[in-house]
């Protein structure tokens, strides 16, 4: 059995979907967190299938930056949900509805 580029976009999809439904259901901020990573990674492996069944390598040049910026993005991420943990006591989302301190 030969795997095509429909395994991967399934596979893709799946996971953007976990991701999805780790967001709009989870009240904890890492938890959020983590499921908007995997859809990131969702959209990267979509990138990379469709740049191997075409043999372009844009898509693979495309998922570096990417993943250069998710980098960038997880240390900003992290920090902000520990100063919020460190002022609020919480990662529930809930808590964390209003700016007001």
């Amino acid at each position: 059995m030969e795997i095509t580029l429909n395994h991967y976009l399934a596979v893709a999809a799946v996971l953007f979907v976990i991701g999805l439904m780790g967001v709009i259901m989870r009240r904890n901020l890492l938890i959020i967190y983590m499921s908007l990573e995997m859809m990131l990674q969702a959209a990267n492996l979509t990138f990379v299938a469709f740049s191997r069944f075409d043999n372009l390598v844009d898509g693979q040049v495309f998922v570096f930056f990417v993943i250069t910026v998710a980098a960038a993005e997880v240390a900003v991420g992290l920090a902000l949900i520990v100063a919020l943990y460190r002022l609020r006591q919480t990662t529930s989302v809930d808590a964390l509805t209003t700016l007001k301190f």
